[in-house]
């Protein structure tokens, strides 16, 4: 794995995978499926954030109501991948209790984001200027400052590919925009009017957990997203069951087509969808499959399923966050998959499968929803 340059802080911007020798032969193997690619790194802000608290905030401000929210009963599962098709942090499958907890039945909502900013008066880090004594630690010594243009408020945006591309380099589809924000998703040039009803995205998980602080929650940890995506099923694929996302009737929103250059849209939508487009699972929960990612309160270990012996109460992950591809830059784990996700890549949709992102990043395919106790 190395570090691809893109733009905006040149070693800074964005991970792409490992390039492989152009010969005729990689050509057509780029078009597989590289499951280690998916989950190797995502784009990222590269902010320097540490002390922060693993379940988001210790106390809720906010007064908490259920409005808008599913109880999820009291209950043990297998959690993570029980099948081949899963990626090493998926592994092995272990034996989960979880006490009952409320979950929004939906991803948070840029209606609902508005309330909260309005009423606070809060600025996302999308939308701040990037601190450069704090960016520089987390980079190599004497690594020099970005130009003072460079360092602007900004965030990253999907840029669809004309032609058929390296699959393995997300360079080719990431793209980070002056300008982008929750109020911009895809750059300056685009608003969210009349999308109340679609997910806020483009905020980081330091903004996901200022926003459930101030309504009376907190983020959800892995294991309770994974309980509530599941749905009451069990040992199953997909919050749906186990029938192929390309099989019968249209389920989630996700990519259809050629990854990332050809979508077909038979799901409906080119990008975010509306909360609630498609059915809800078991628990009655909308979008735990597809839509968007989704941020949880655990910090990131490749291997935190491997360290856990017996049945585990209640687990709240690890207590710091490591990846070995970036040991410095501190990240957490996000669910349930994109628009942007499809067989050939990254599968994501699946209830086990997880990605992990920097604290500080926001993305054009990640929100989020809370819980509650």
């Amino acid at each position: 794995m190395r570090i691809a340059i893109l733009s905006l802080f040149a070693v800074l911007s964005i991970v792409s995978c490992k390039q492989k020798n152009k010969t005729n032969e990689q050509s057509a193997a780029a078009e597989k499926k590289d499951l280690s690619c998916c989950d190797a790194k995502l784009p990222k802000r590269f902010g320097a954030i540490t002390g922060i608290d693993s379940l988001g905030s210790k106390e809720a401000e906010g007064k908490t109501s259920h409005e808008g929210m599913k109880f999820i009963p009291t209950g043990d599962f297998a959690m993570g991948a029980s099948d081949n098709e899963g990626r090493p942090d998926e592994y092995p499958s272990h034996e989960v209790a979880v006490n009952g907890f409320w979950i929004d039945e939906s991803e948070v909502t840029n209606a609902q984001f508005a309330r909260f900013v309005k009423a606070t008066g809060y600025v996302t880090q999308a939308e701040r200027k990037p601190d450069w004594e704090e960016l520089k630690k987390q980079l190599p010594p004497g690594t020099p400052k970005p130009a003072e243009e460079l360092l602007q408020p900004a965030s990253l945006t999907f840029k669809k590919p004309v032609k058929r591309i390296n699959i393995n380099d997300v360079s080719q589809w990431w793209s980070w925009t002056e300008g982008a924000s929750w109020k911009h998703p895809q750059g300056p040039k685009s608003n969210i009017i009349g999308k109340d009803n679609y997910p806020v995205t483009q905020v980081s998980w330091i903004d996901a957990a200022a926003y459930a602080k101030w309504a009376g929650k907190r983020l959800p940890t892995e294991a309770e997203w994974e309980y509530a995506a599941r749905g009451g099923l069990k040992s199953k694929k997909y919050p749906w069951g186990d029938e192929d996302i390309a099989t019968g009737k249209v389920k989630a929103n996700t990519w259809q087509g050629e990854f990332p250059y050809t979508d077909l849209k038979t799901d409906g939508f080119a990008s975010v969808a509306p909360v609630k487009s498609f059915a809800a699972n078991g628990y009655g929960l909308y979008d735990m499959s597809g839509n968007v990612w989704e941020w949880t309160a655990d910090w990131y270990t490749p291997d935190y399923y491997k360290t856990q012996k017996g049945k585990q109460s209640n687990p709240k992950g690890s207590a710091e966050s490591f990846d070995p591809d970036e040991p410095t830059i501190p990240k957490k784990i996000i669910r349930g998959g994109s628009f942007m996700c499809h067989s050939s890549y990254c599968k994501g949709y699946r209830v086990s499968s997880k990605m992990k992102s920097s604290v500080d990043t926001g993305l054009e395919n990640t929100g989020f929803r809370c819980v509650a106790n």
